[in-house]
């Protein structure tokens, strides 16, 4: 047996990171690895979006106007294109007239983010002349209500059915055809329809989320039920459950971690119909504020919203694992 190395041959690399550990195959990163990582994703972005806004040889297709100088139609603050400024500067060189000034710039949909920032701060401090509808604080709120509701309503019905379809076969038969017909059908093709049954206000725009996640939420929940191991039915059995017993004492918290995760999912695709839902008669809403924003081309204030958006789904869902951790300890996870 000799010459042959053993585990205990190697040499010990407890204490520092073997190489190639951050891209090793099936291995989870370090918990510092992980820290990096994270910090990595947003900040590469963040470079990007400040290399492209502010160093200008870098895109900038666009001058921003600032002396017109004697052309007539240019307006300071205008962005023009650089060939139309060059072209324009040329003739007012060659005619003796005053020729116009400007420093590079990109597109007013892509604003610094410096605009970004002092957007976001007047949604934390809004003007007091400025109407309701036009608050991204008050837009938001509103929009998270109508996740509530419709959520609420979604998992309600869709939870228990979900449970059962997954735990009964004859129910799931019956029921899951035309679920996954159902589930074809896109949620924002039914916006008219429940304009006319359920007004313009703020209704339709529950049902529309509903629509969106209530039939993904019975097959999700039903293929999770499903995945139960069986040793614990035939155990249960063994000791006497039967039926709804069975489901309530044994399938219900033998799936609550997994049916935990299903939800923290689903909330998310209910704020993707959210936003598809809030075009249907808009007057509120966070995409009614987006929509007018853009409309008026005040784009800083449009990813504001956006922004806004981002951190309140992943700081909830941030919120949401942590609960899941502390209510479920025995779900160990290697994210």
């Amino acid at each position: 047996m000799t010459g042959i190395p053993t585990i205990s041959d190697k040499p010990s690399r407890r204490g520092r990171a073997a190489p190639g550990r951050w891209f090793a195959v099936g291995r989870p990163p370090r918990p510092r690895a992980r820290l990096i990582l994270g910090v990595l994703s947003f900040a590469l972005p963040l470079l990007a979006w400040y290399a492209v806004s502010y160093v200008p040889f870098l895109w900038h297709p666009l001058i921003e106007i600032t002396d017109p100088g004697d052309v007539s139609y240019f307006q300071k603050g205008m962005r023009a294109p650089k060939e139309a400024f060059a072209e324009e500067v040329a003739a007012a060189k060659a005619a003796g007239t005053d020729a116009p000034t400007g420093v590079p710039a990109n597109p007013v949909y892509l604003p610094a983010p410096h605009d970004v920032a002092r957007a976001l701060w007047s949604a934390v401090t809004p003007a007091a002349d400025m109407r309701d509808e036009f608050r991204l604080g008050l837009s938001l709120w509103h929009s998270i209500q109508i996740i509530f509701w419709a959520f609420l309503i979604s998992s309600v019905i869709g939870v228990p059915l979900g449970i059962l379809c997954g735990a009964y076969s004859t129910i799931g038969r019956l029921t899951e055809p035309f679920v996954e017909f159902f589930r074809y059908l896109p949620a924002p093709a039914f916006g008219a329809l429940c304009v006319a049954v359920l007004g313009i206000y703020d209704a339709p725009k529950i049902a529309i989320v509903v629509i969106g996640t209530f039939f993904q939420q019975v097959l999700i929940i039903a293929a999770t039920t499903r995945r139960v191991d069986y040793a614990l039915l035939e155990a249960a059995q063994t000791l006497g459950a039967r039926n709804l017993r069975l489901v309530r004492h044994v399938v219900v918290p033998a799936i609550l971690p997994d049916l935990y995760n299903d939800q923290r999912i689903l909330l998310g695709w209910a704020w993707t119909y959210l936003i598809v839902a809030e075009l249907v008669g808009a007057s509120s809403g966070i995409t009614f504020f987006i929509t007018q924003q853009a409309r008026y081309q005040h784009f800083e204030n449009v990813y504001a919203a956006i922004l806004v958006l981002g951190v309140v789904g992943f700081g909830s869902d941030l919120v949401l694992a942590r609960l899941g951790r502390w209510l479920f300890p025995w779900k160990k996870t290697t994210a």
